[in-house]
């Protein structure tokens, strides 16, 4: 039997919870990912994609519920400790990574994620500089050639490819990409959606992507969902995905 990578029971979120503008933002959401599975997430916007994230993420807590990664119970845990096993690559590419560091000191920061933090001795070898210098080159936009440049002097493609070699450098058990190429040109949106799309098969990553583009959430992943008013209203795989198009999303949609 195969163990699950992540399990979401009954997840209910309820903001202002007894006062006249109670709502609930999540909705007894159970959701199982198995080891490799790659997600992508659909929905408009308040349909609750964000508030799932958060939860997962640790930055929410649960009104009730629980949250488990394999047999392991982490709805307790909170948002620092689950980077131990948890990354997430937002939308702004300025959230991932620390402006006046340069782009080596990012990734030695990024590997010592969900530990002690020292400023003393960032422990930057030619080793480990030229390991920096043939990942980097994976992105093919130039990054490798700026390894000692600071983070906020990048362009936003290449600040977000940081974030995303950041969040996923240490294999994490879960990766969030949050709307990750949404702020970035059509050719730079396409050529981060492909890089990532070819990393997280190659590390067997397990995954789950927020993208407002139907066609990526169509081309990428082994499983699309779509949420509305708090609910997974859609939870397609395989051979149902492969066979969505465009016009299926979209008629979907306008059904509800």
């Amino acid at each position: 039997m195969v163990e699950t990578k992540l399990r979401l029971d009954h997840a209910t979120v309820i903001v202002n919870q007894g006062q006249p503008g109670e709502k609930t933002i999540l909705d007894d959401v159970s959701l199982t990912l198995m080891p490799e599975d790659f997600v992508t997430v659909l929905g408009s916007n308040g349909a609750g994609k964000s508030t799932l994230f958060n939860v997962i993420a640790g930055s929410l807590p649960l009104t009730s519920g629980s949250l488990f990664l394999g047999e392991h119970d982490v709805t307790h845990l909170n948002e620092a400790q689950r980077t131990k096993f948890l990354a997430r690559v937002f939308q702004d590419p300025k959230l991932g990574t620390a402006p006046r560091m340069t782009v080596v000191e990012n990734m030695l920061l990024a590997e010592r994620r969900g530990l002690r933090r020292r400023l003393k001795n960032r422990g930057l070898t030619e080793a480990k500089r030229a390991e920096y210098a043939k990942v980097t080159a994976t992105m093919g936009n130039g990054l490798s050639d700026r390894l000692d440049m600071a983070a906020g002097d990048l362009s936003g493609g290449q600040r977000q490819a940081l974030s995303f070699l950041m969040a996923t450098q240490l294999r994490p058990e879960v990766l969030l990409l949050d709307e990750h190429t949404a702020a970035l040109d059509p050719k730079t949106s396409t050529q981060l959606m492909q890089v990532s799309d070819r990393r997280i098969h190659e590390e067997k990553l397990t995954a789950l992507m927020i993208t407002h583009h139907l066609e990526d959430a169509i081309e990428y992943g082994n499983r699309l969902i779509i949420m509305s008013e708090g609910k997974i209203s859609l939870d397609v795989s395989g051979e149902e995905k492969k066979k969505l198009t465009v016009t299926d999303l979209l008629n979907y949609f306008n059904r509800y």
